[in-house]
């Protein structure tokens, strides 16, 4: 039998001031298990050095799952395994070169990570550093992906 995740999101007024459409990422919430625990690899983003989760655009032929493994590899390194199933949404605005503000919402797929790769396309642009679950949960600055770490819990992936 299949389980469900319900995962409770507060509504979010977004910015479409500018008439921008809503677009949609795809993001990796990487993972491993040290001493039973999980552990969670945030990466910094390249411009502002916050903590963030591997993200990225749609990609031609990929899933949703796959296009968030390729963006976990190209700018967090990792190699392992990605899951279909989506842990829940957040959403954010992206600012862009020319001062407007772009709508974004993010599916997050969990990734189990075997291993860090030294050379990787971003690796001179980001850090990486792996937290617990709750720490993870306070570096984020989305409000919305915060809980989403906090409450990650493995047994939900075990259908």
């Amino acid at each position: 039998m299949t389980s469900v995740v319900k995962i409770k999101h507060k509504p979010q007024r977004l910015d479409v001031s500018h008439k921008h459409d809503v677009r949609t990422q795809f993001g990796a919430l990487c993972y491993r298990i040290v001493d039973g625990k999980i552990q969670i690899l945030l990466i910094t983003s390249r411009g502002s050095k916050r903590w963030i989760i591997p993200k990225g655009w749609p990609m031609d032929g990929e899933t949703p799952a796959r296009a968030a493994a390729t963006e976990a590899y190209e700018e967090a390194g990792v190699e392992g395994k990605v899951s279909d199933l989506c842990l829940g949404i957040y959403s954010y605005t992206k600012s862009l070169p020319k001062g407007d503000n772009l709508p974004i919402v993010v599916a997050v797929f969990p990734f189990k990570v075997k291993g860090l790769l030294k050379k990787f396309p971003e690796a001179g642009q980001r850090k990486r550093k792996w937290f617990s679950l709750k720490k993870a949960a306070e570096l984020i600055s989305e409000p919305e992906l915060g809980p989403l770490i906090r409450n990650f819990d493995l047994k939900r992936l075990r259908g």
